[in-house]
């Protein structure tokens, strides 16, 4: 039963007591009647702070959803997607020390946009390896797969190699940023719009020709995990912005900041190498 239930129903027993005994003239009449009254004045203010109480909790409840709104709002402003966007993230050219080092300097550029100053040829070192030799067995290739470390010779083509892909990248950079490594492999092109768009570049895998590559550039790999197509052309760049027309990036591969392929060419050869990106949250 509520508080003002109860002390309705009190208040009402207390006035009947003191009826009767007024009427059957009760001794205790003077007694009983200075219950009734506390009784009464128990009951204004008991009401009176309910009643206080209710409206200040209504309006706190009222202020606490007009604050999460608020939040929520902030929120969609920040991940708004903007029609253009360009960023000045540094940039760093992957000759002559690594000819194959085209990841690791694109991640390079990425943590140093992010405020970590890191040597690409550190990263070089640090990155994980699959350490499978590369072989040929009746027309077939076994060498090893970009998804478990950096495949063959990072430092010169005259060795066999390729390069590696964003489960080790992302391992590597986490190691500089942990728990603000941001995985968007797997995610349509628009997704890479919303960091860019907040300021933050993105590291990518697509092939040097920007576009969508025919069938004639891959080749399939036997590794220890299973079968994998791949091409020698597979490249990494940082994306630094975007138009209605063009995608900008920094180009480990010529060394060239904001270098622009048309946006559409750039995002089938992103599909095409597997949607695999990288970013970082502040």
């Amino acid at each position: 039963m509520e508080t003002l239930q109860f002390i309705s129903i009190a208040c009402a027993v207390g006035v009947f007591i003191y009826l009767f005994s007024k009427y059957k003239k009760h001794e205790f009449s003077s007694f009983i009647s200075f219950l009734v009254i506390l009784t009464f004045v128990a009951t204004i203010y008991l009401y009176g702070t309910h009643r206080t109480y209710s409206e200040k909790s209504e309006e706190t409840l009222q202020h606490v959803q007009e604050t999460k709104l608020s939040e929520q709002k902030d929120k969609v402003e920040l991940i708004k997607v903007k029609d253009k966007m360009l960023i000045d993230a540094p940039v760093i050219k992957q000759f002559p020390e690594l000819p194959r080092g085209c990841e690791v300097t694109t991640l390079a550029m990425l943590l140093g946009d992010a405020g970590v100053k890191v040597d690409k040829m550190t990263l070089a070192k640090e990155i994980k390896k699959d350490p499978t030799p590369r072989t040929v067995k009746n027309g077939e290739i076994y060498f090893g797969n970009p998804h478990k470390g950096f495949v063959g010779n990072m430092y010169t083509f005259n060795e066999p190699g390729l390069g590696v892909y964003h489960e080790p990248i992302m391992e590597l950079a986490q190691s500089y940023l942990p728990d603000k490594i941001v995985n968007l492999s797997g995610q349509s092109f628009d997704e890479l719009k919303i960091p860019l768009s907040d300021g933050r570049p993105v590291w990518v895998i697509i092939n040097s020709q920007y576009r969508e590559l025919e069938d004639s550039y891959f080749q399939t790999w036997n590794t220890t995990e299973g079968k994998i197509k791949i091409t020698m052309k597979e490249h990494s760049v940082l994306i630094t912005g975007y138009d209605d027309q063009f995608v900008y990036f920094n180009d480990p591969l010529t060394g060239l900041k904001n270098k622009k392929a048309p946006i559409k060419d750039f995002e089938k050869s992103w599909v095409q190498m597997g949607s695999q990106a990288l970013t970082y949250s502040y």
